[in-house]
C-alpha cells in the first residue's frame, strides 16, 4: 500500500477511508491536588486554564507546555464538529495511548476508562452525540479526558520514565497523559473492530481472526481479497453469526517455495501482501463496512543454536532503540519521524531493533514491516515486585501482544528485561514464577514467535539465550564468546555484570545465545558534564576504531545467533548512542553500514539512498 492511507493513519494495519484527526490545540489544566472530579470539572470549562498540543506529553517542549515537575493528574478538553455524512452510523472515538489511567467523557457523558500507559483503546460515543444533537442541533461536542500518572509509582510499568525530578543514570523525563494520535472513526452498525493475521507458509496459509463490535441479528457476509504488487492472489468469501470469527485461506504453495524471494517477507525483500476485509449482509449491501489492512508472509522460530526467519538460519544485527526525542519524549515529533527513523537504523547497516522499555507506535511498526526491519517486542517494565505490579504488567501485556500479533517485523517478545519489576528473581521462587508465567502466557497468546523471558541475565525459561555484556574492548568479548565451548565456559563461571545467566533450574539445550546488549561507546565527557555510558574514547576515529574492533570481535564468533549493539542514539544523559539525540550521526554512514553489515560485498542500491537521505534530513 505504499503512498496509502496507512502511511499516515495511527492505525496502519486496520484503516478506513474516512477517519478525523483530533490531534493539535486543546484545552489542559493540571490538577495536583486531584480535586478534579469532587468539582465536577467534566462541566466547568473555566477549569481549563491552558493550551496544549496534542499529542504530545507536557512534560515536552512540543507540547507547548515543557513542564517536567510532578503533576500526577492532568485534564484535558477540545470540542469538535461532526459532518452531516458521519452521523448515519457509529462514531468511534480512539486513543492511540495516554499515559497512565485515563477517563473519557463526551458531552458530559462517560465514555471509556482505560489503565495502561501503552496500549491502543477506543470508545462507542455515539449515543453521546445523538443525545447532545437533540439538545444543541449537533452544533458542537466536548470531548474531556482525565490522565493520573503518580510519577512516584514505581508499580506502574513506567519503563524508563524517572521517578526523580531530574534525570539520572539511565533514566529520562518522563511522558504523562495523551503521547499518541487521538482520532474519530465513523463506522456503520456492524462493524469490524480487530483483525488478526497468522500466516503458515508451511501450509501456505493465512488464518484471520476476525472481531465484530457484536452478534450479528442475520448472518453477515464476510469477504478476503489478497493482492501482491497489484496482482490477486486469491479471495475468499464466508458467512460470520458470531462476534468472533475464523476463517483460513489458502495459497499457492509453489509461490511460497520456488518464488520467496518475491512473496515471502524479509528485510531483504519486505513483500507486503495487501488485504481488503469487507462485510455486507444480503439485503442491506449499504451496511457494509471496508478495512485495508495488509499480512507479512513469513515465519519466526529457533533451531539448533540458530534464529530462524521463514525456515532458514538468520544472523540478527539489531541496535537498541528507545524511541526517545528530546523536544517530544516518548511521542514522535510527527509522523514522519518514524519513518526516518527506520530508515537511520537501516543506514546504519542493521536488519533489527531492540524496542527497549517502550511498546512502540504502530506507525514505527508500519514502516519497520513495509521498509524491511526486524523487531524485538519488549514491555515497559515496573521496578518493584508487588501483587498490584504484577497484575498491571500482566494486563497491559496482554493488549500489546493483542494489538502488534500481526506486524510481520515483530519477530520475538520480551515481557522483562534485566530483572526490572522482579529484582529478587535470582532467590525468590515467586518471582521466578512470575517470569515463568508470563513467558507461557505469551506463548499460549503467540505461539509463533519466540519468546526471552528475562533479557539479560538471571534466567529461568527462554527460548533465546540473551546476554548483556559491557565489556569495552574486544578482546573479553572474544574470550567468552569467540566459540560454543567459551560459551559454555562463561555461562558457568563468568558473570557479567556481576548477574548470574541462568538460574538453578533453567535448562539450557540448543537455542540460540545472542549478545543482546554490549557496546555503549560514548565520546568522553566533558568536565562537570552530565553523563552515563559503559567506555569512553577521545574522538571520530577513535569511536569508528573501537566500533569496527567489537563489531569484528562479535560477527567472528560462531557461537552466537546475533547481537543487539548499544545504541541507535543519545538519550538525555546516556551519550552512547551512534546518533545524537537529534539523529545527527557521530560517525560517517557508509563506513558504520561496512561495518556493520559486514561480510556484505557492497552497499545495496536502496541502502546507499537511505544514507545519503539520512545524512540530508534534519529531525522534526
Amino acid at each position: 500500500m505504499p503512498g496509502s492511507i496507512a502511511e499516515t493513519h495511527p492505525r496502519p494495519q486496520m484503516t478506513r477511508t474516512r477517519w478525523i484527526d483530533l490531534g493539535g490545540v486543546w484545552q489542559f489544566a493540571y490538577d495536583d491536588a486531584d480535586h478534579g472530579l469532587d468539582e465536577d470539572w467534566v462541566h466547568n470549562p473555566a477549569r481549563f486554564d491552558r493550551a496544549i498540543t496534542v499529542p504530545f506529553p507536557p512534560e515536552s517542549s512540543a507540547s507547548g507546555i515543557g513542564d517536567n515537575g510532578f503533576h500526577p493528574v492532568v485534564w484535558y478538553r477540545r470540542t469538535f464538529r461532526v459532518a452531516p455524512e458521519d452521523r448515519a452510523g457509529r462514531m468511534l472515538l480512539h486513543f492511540g495511548a495516554v499515559d497512565y489511567h485515563a477517563d473519557v467523557w463526551v458531552n458530559g457523558t462517560h465514555v471509556a476508562t482505560h489503565t495502561g500507559g501503552h496500549t491502543l483503546f477506543s470508545a462507542d460515543i455515539t449515543n453521546a452525540l445523538r443525545h447532545a444533537t437533540a439538545a444543541s442541533d449537533g452544533k458542537e461536542h466536548v470531548v474531556i479526558v482525565r490522565a493520573a500518572d503518580d510519577p512516584r509509582d514505581l508499580a506502574q510499568p513506567r519503563g524508563k520514565q524517572d521517578w526523580q525530578h531530574e534525570p539520572h543514570r539511565i533514566y529520562y523525563k518522563r511522558t504523562t497523559g495523551i503521547w499518541q494520535p487521538v482520532w474519530l472513526e465513523p463506522v456503520p452498525d456492524t462493524h469490524i473492530v480487530s483483525l488478526r493475521w497468522t500466516p503458515d507458509i508451511d501450509r501456505a496459509t493465512v488464518a484471520l481472526d476476525l472481531t465484530l463490535n457484536r452478534t450479528p441479528a442475520h448472518p453477515v457476509q464476510a469477504r478476503i481479497r489478497f493482492t501482491l504488487r497489484g496482482t490477486l492472489l486469491t479471495e475468499s468469501t464466508f458467512v460470520v453469526t458470531r462476534k468472533e470469527a475464523r476463517h483460513t485461506l489458502s495459497l499457492d504453495a509453489g509461490m511460497l517455495g520456488m518464488e520467496r524471494n518475491q512473496t515471502l517477507w524479509s528485510p531483504e525483500f519486505p513483500n507486503l501482501v495487501d488485504a481488503t476485509v469487507s462485510l455486507a449482509t444480503d439485503d442491506e449491501v449499504s451496511d457494509m463496512d471496508v478495512v485495508e489492512s495488509y499480512v507479512g508472509l513469513r515465519s519466526t522460530g529457533v533451531g539448533q543454536g540458530r534464529f530462524l526467519l521463514n525456515g532458514r538460519a538468520y544472523y540478527l544485527r539489531m541496535v537498541l532503540e528507545q524511541g526517545y526525542w528530546p523536544t517530544s519524549h516518548l511521542a514522535a515529533p510527527d509522523a514522519a519521524a518514524l519513518r526516518h527513523e527506520v530508515e537511520l537504523i537501516k543506514a546504519l547497516g542493521f536488519n533489527g531493533a531492540r524496542i527497549h522499555q517502550k511498546v512502540e507506535d504502530p506507525r514505527f511498526l508500519y514502516w519497520c514491516d513495509r521498509l524491511g526491519l526486524l523487531v524485538w517486542g519488549e514491555m515497559a517494565n515496573a521496578f518493584v515486585y508487588t501483587a498490584e505490579a504484577m497484575e498491571r504488567l500482566t494486563r497491559e501485556w496482554l493488549e500489546v501482544v493483542r494489538r502488534d500479533a500481526s506486524h510481520p517485523c515483530i519477530v520475538a517478545w520480551v515481557p522483562i528485561n534485566e530483572s526490572w519489576g522482579v529484582p529478587a528473581v535470582a532467590r525468590d521462587p515467586q518471582q521466578q514464577a512470575f517470569v515463568r508465567a508470563l513467558y507461557h502466557l505469551t506463548h499460549a497468546l503467540d505461539a509463533t514467535r519466540p519468546v526471552i523471558g528475562n533479557d539479560g541475565w538471571e534466567q529461568v525459561v527462554s527460548d533465546v539465550w540473551g546476554i548483556h555484556d559491557y565489556s569495552p574492548t574486544g578482546a573479553p568479548l572474544a574470550e567468552r564468546y569467540g566459540s560454543s565451548e567459551a560459551v559454555t565456559r562463561m555461562i558457568a563461571a563468568v558473570q557479567p555484570g556481576s548477574r548470574t545467566l541462568l538460574l538453578a533450574g533453567a535448562v539450557r539445550a540448543d537455542e540460540p545465545v545472542m549478545l543482546t546488549e554490549f557496546g555503549g561507546i560514548s565520546f568522553a565527557p566533558d568536565t562537570g558534564e552530565q553523563w552515563f555510558g559503559y567506555g569512553t574514547v577521545a574522538g571520530a576515529d577513535a569511536y569508528l576504531a573501537r566500533y569496527r574492533e567489537l563489531l569484528d570481535t562479535v560477527l567472528a564468533s560462531s557461537a552466537l545467533a546475533g547481537f543487539c549493539y548499544t545504541q541507535l542514539t543519545d538519550t538525555e544523559q546516556e551519550t552512547n548512542g551512534l546518533l545524537t539525540a537529534d539523529r545527527v550521526s557521530k560517525l560517517p554512514l557508509d563506513q558504520v553500514y561496512a561495518i556493520t553489515a559486514r561480510p556484505s560485498a557492497a552497499v545495496p542500491g536502496e541502502i546507499i539512498t537511505m544514507i545519503q537521505a539520512a545524512a540530508e534530513k534534519p529531525v522534526g
